[in-house]
Order: structure tokens, then C-alpha cells, then sequence
């Protein structure tokens, strides 16, 4: 054999002499594979890092709180460098650092329990509590607005609003009056540090619970959007210590910061016209008017105003309807009979049974009278007065009574 030939038969020796390189992980690394891997996803499918802050939806916190800490140990480097195709052990900011050293490598341990799966076929794999699924609904996953551009001028209009004092925020308070109540396109709240409009309400929807529901197109403030439930937007709002109303402009003394029991989200005073051939309904149409307030929709409040006395047994058409934020709808609706009372209708209805009924909210009055007591209501200034319906406008109640 020639010494070439050794020189080959040795350099084949030398590399079965190789130690054996181990092809198996242990399972704590397969869990740190498997929690970083996560990670990868959510980056692939959202397109930056996750990140902190109690604004963000809780499993991106909790995604940006484990890719802290996996850039902060070597070992971890060491293990996932080959696979981080993103480079996102050297991206991480490391924003939320007093979390991400407080998770020491037993706790990052037990938060990637799970993540590789278990060889126990009795421990059930990514299945989420009750209350997790409900949390994670009520955040819900905020995606970029593609159209925020024809929003931000809203944005902007509110905060000139706040900073000029034409607008407040109310605390949010949690009674029976404001889970009764509807949220409505066109509100502003402050929810998780950033301004949410509400530009989109769905139809109706039965919950499991039997309430009334409906998905909600929220816009927020930093060109966020989410398609959260109306049910799950009171909670976070609720759960929110900072979670806030914005007012609408001139809110008024009747929009006050100090909740009551009646205190109620929104309301509505509407104007109807009535559509009745009663001999007196039809001589003064033109300036009989129904006026009241309501938290809910107007339409569907009169969709059977022809069995109802209240509107004197006949269809009606809607002449007007004013929205009001954060109003105590019992003291308004009061305040606006009392201003109007001296032309109150005085006429007996009967109902289906034909039992007499006398409505209460039906007024001689014209619509622009109504227009001027709702912009008096508006900047505080209908303190006082009262409808003459024989100059048929507004005057100080003295100089009626003088």
C-alpha cells in the first residue's frame, strides 16, 4: 500500500474518530424553540416587533415581555441564532426591561410550558380558559386603518376641542343605566391611553346571554382599527381606570362630571309630527309636535306608533332629532315639558280597548321654538325661560308671570 493510500485510509479514520455530533434536543430547549417560534409567527403575520405597553393586545405583551428575555441569555442566543431568520434576537428594544429581568429562567421556563406540546396525553395542548378567550375578544386584535387619513381630521378636531375646553372627558361609572345603553356611531372615548371613535355599529346580534349585541368598527387614534364587540368595548372601558367619555361640544348644565343613579350614556330628543285624522291633530299639524328623549334608536321606538295612544294611534314622521352625550335623560325630558308646558295638547285618545287616554308630550309649538330651546339647553342658558305661545317664542318664565 502506498504512502498515499495511507494518508487516505487516515484521513477516513480521523473522521469516524469525529465525536458524534447529538441530533436530539432536551426538552427545555424544544420549548424555547417553540416560544420563539411563536414570536416568528406573530412578526411574519403583523409586520414589526411585539411590543409593550397596556395598550397593546395582551398576547403581543406578552410576546415582546419573552423575546426580552430570550435576547437577554446566552444560552438561548446560542440555541436560536441559526433559526432567527428576522434578526429578532438583535432588533429586540428591550422596552419593558423591569419585566424582562423579572422573568428569571424558571419563570421563563413555566411561561414556554406548553409551547413544544407535552408527552402526557392527559395535558391538553393551547386551549385557552373562559376568561382568557373573553379578555382576549374584549381587546381584540387591532390592525392597521388603511383609511385613517379621512379619520385623523376627527382626531384632531377632538383634541383642539379638549384643549380649548369646548369638550370634556367623563368618568366612566358602572350602573345599571350605562350597561342599558347604546354606544353610537360618532362617540369618542378614551380607551387604553389612545382616543377611540366608533365609525361603523352593526346590525343586532343575540349574545349567548340573551342581551343585545353588535360588532363595532372602532378607530383609535395612533391609525389603529378593531372590530370588537358593542358588549366588549363597555368592559374594556369599565375595566380601564382611565377609560373615558369625550363629550360633545357646550355639553351644558345638564351634563355634569358627578354620575347619578339616572346618569345615562347618550340620549336623543326627537320631534315627531303626527299623521292622525283626529279633527284637532289635523288643524294644527303643521305646529303639533311630540317631544321627548330616548336612549335608543328613534326609529325603532315609533315602528308601531299606530297602536300606541302615547302617539295618538296613528303613524308619525320624524321631524327632527338632537344627540346629547352623558345626559341625565329624566332630568332633560322634564326640564323640556316644563319649558314647553303652556302648550301642551289637551286631547283624549283611546286606546285599542277603548279606554281614554290623555298623552302627555304632544305641544302647539313650532319646530324652530324647538330648535332654540335645545341650543339654550346646549350652552347652559335655558335656566329660566319658558315657551309664550302667544309671541310663540321663548321668554324669561317673570315675563309671563308679570
Amino acid at each position: 500500500m502506498s504512502d498515499f493510500d495511507l494518508d487516505e485510509l487516515r484521513s477516513e479514520l480521523d473522521e469516524f474518530a469525529q465525536p458524534e455530533k447529538k441530533g436530539g434536543r432536551s426538552p427545555r430547549e424544544e420549548r424555547i424553540i417553540a416560544g420563539f417560534e411563536e414570536i416568528q409567527r406573530f412578526v411574519d403575520k403583523h409586520g414589526h416587533l411585539p411590543r409593550h405597553g397596556e395598550g397593546g393586545d395582551i398576547f403581543e405583551r406578552i410576546y415582546a415581555v419573552r423575546l426580552d428575555r430570550l435576547s437577554a441569555l446566552e444560552e438561548c442566543k446560542v440555541l436560536l441564532r441559526p433559526i432567527d431568520h428576522q434578526g429578532l434576537l438583535t432588533s429586540a428594544v428591550g422596552v419593558d426591561g423591569a419585566a424582562a429581568s423579572s422573568l428569571d429562567d424558571d419563570a421563563l421556563m413555566k411561561e414556554l410550558e406548553g409551547a413544544a406540546g407535552s408527552s402526557d396525553i392527559t395535558t391538553l395542548r393551547h386551549v385557552r380558559t373562559s376568561a382568557e378567550k373573553r379578555e382576549a375578544e374584549e381587546i381584540a386584535s387591532r390592525e392597521k386603518c388603511l383609511d385613517f387619513e379621512t379619520f385623523k381630521p376627527l382626531f384632531q378636531q377632538v383634541q383642539a376641542d379638549l384643549e380649548s375646553g369646548a369638550r370634556t372627558t367623563r368618568r366612566f361609572v358602572k350602573d345599571a343605566g350605562f350597561l342599558k345603553a347604546d354606544i353610537q356611531v360618532g362617540q369618542f372615548f378614551i380607551l387604553g391611553g389612545q382616543t377611540a371613535y366608533v365609525a361603523e355599529v352593526g346590525e343586532p346580534i343575540k349574545a349567548p346571554n340573551g342581551e343585545t349585541d353588535a360588532r363595532l368598527r372602532v378607530i383609535y387614534s395612533n391609525g389603529t382599527e378593531s372590530d370588537l364587540l358593542l358588549r366588549s368595548l363597555q368592559r374594556a372601558l369599565y375595566k380601564d381606570d382611565a377609560g373615558r367619555r369625550i363629550t360633545e361640544p357646550s355639553a351644558g348644565p345638564l351634563f355634569d362630571d358627578q354620575a347619578g343613579d339616572s346618569d345615562q350614556a347618550s340620549g336623543t330628543i326627537y320631534v315627531l309630527r303626527s299623521k292622525s285624522d283626529h279633527a284637532v291633530v289635523a288643524a294644527n299639524r303643521e305646529i303639533l309636535h311630540k317631544i321627548g328623549v330616548t336612549g335608543g334608536s328613534v326609529e325603532r321606538r315609533v315602528a308601531n306608533a299606530k297602536l300606541d295612544p302615547t302617539y295618538l294611534m296613528a303613524e308619525v314622521e320624524i321631524v327632527a332629532t338632537y344627540e346629547l352625550y352623558n345626559v341625565n335623560r329624566a332630568k332633560l325630558e322634564a326640564v323640556i315639558h316644563k319649558v314647553f308646558g303652556a302648550a301642551r295638547l289637551d286631547v283624549e285618545i283611546k286606546d285599542r280597548f277603548g279606554q281614554p287616554i290623555v298623552p302627555k308630550e304632544w305641544f302647539l309649538v313650532p319646530l324652530f321654538v324647538v330648535d332654540d330651546a335645545v341650543s339654550r339647553i346646549k350652552d347652559g342658558t335655558i335656566t329660566g325661560y319658558v315657551y309664550d305661545p302667544k309671541s310663540a317664542k321663548l321668554v324669561l318664565a317673570t315675563t309671563v308671570d308679570g
